[in-house]
């Protein structure tokens, strides 16, 4: 049992990968976990009923989160049902294009940066009147060790997530005062379906050997940083970054 047993968190893209361990684990510590999913709702469910099977508490609720009107509707309804989000994990994947930048539309780039931060916005917006009204809150953004670590034909994902922190950073500068604090998760590759669509055998096997811990991130160690940061017990750090990369870049 922890501070935050019985907390409400908000995972959005928890269907699978990052977002679907977190949702584990946050449920697995005590909190009631909404699990948000744009399409695959086979997949929410299933996160849905382990959770439960586990003795936790769980809600699947689609929104697209680029949409501040689905958003709205989402929050509203998990305030019908358990009250106000105590905890938000911005997660959700938002598409974007892989290739240089010298193939690269402005539709392309711009329209990651455009998506990237109005869903960050449409989300914190919606969960922000509940933490604010009882002095307390956590918000947890998943960005990505691209922001800060070039690699090629990734500039539209390192692009917009560099945005999503320092977004962060001025939500944390505000937000302190009322009891809320805001900060990003970054994780490196990570072992996932999504980064085997990316990374080929031979990228792969040099971000390993490139890697002091040996292995590429696993879904649930980027899901333990989140939990730390989601706890009661972080209750002085805010607007910082967590790199969960095993040693591939350190700062």
């Amino acid at each position: 049992m922890t501070g935050t047993t019985g907390r409400v968190a908000l995972v959005t893209g928890a269907g699978s990968g990052i977002g679907a361990a977190t949702a584990r684990l946050l449920a697995e510590r005590g909190m009631r976990v909404v699990v948000n999913y744009l399409s695959n709702t086979e997949a929410a469910a299933e996160v849905v009923s382990g959770i439960e099977a586990a003795g936790g508490r769980a809600m699947a609720v689609q929104a697209d989160v680029r949409e501040a009107a689905a958003v709205g509707d989402m929050v509203e309804r998990v305030r019908e049902a358990w009250g106000g989000v105590d905890v938000l994990v911005h997660n959700a994947l938002i598409p974007y294009a892989v290739k240089p930048f010298q193939d690269m539309t402005w539709e392309e780039l711009g329209g990651k940066l455009d998506a990237e931060l109005r869903a960050a916005f449409a989300v914190t917006k919606a969960v922000l009147p509940a933490m604010t009204g009882q002095g307390w809150g956590r918000i947890v953004y998943i960005g990505t060790g691209l922001s800060r670590r070039p690699r090629e034909g990734m500039i539209a994902l390192g692009t917009a997530k560099a945005a999503l922190e320092q977004f962060a950073r001025y939500l944390a500068q505000e937000l302190g005062p009322l009891g809320i604090t805001v900060n990003t998760v970054s994780p490196g590759p990570v072992e996932s379906r999504i980064a085997a669509d990316v990374l080929d055998e031979t990228t792969r096997r040099r971000q390993v050997a490139a890697t002091p811990l040996g292995r590429l991130a696993h879904p649930a160690d980027v899901a333990r940083a989140v939990a730390f940061y989601a706890d009661e017990d972080n209750a002085f750090m805010t607007g910082t970054t967590a790199a969960v990369n095993g040693g591939l870049a350190m700062y």
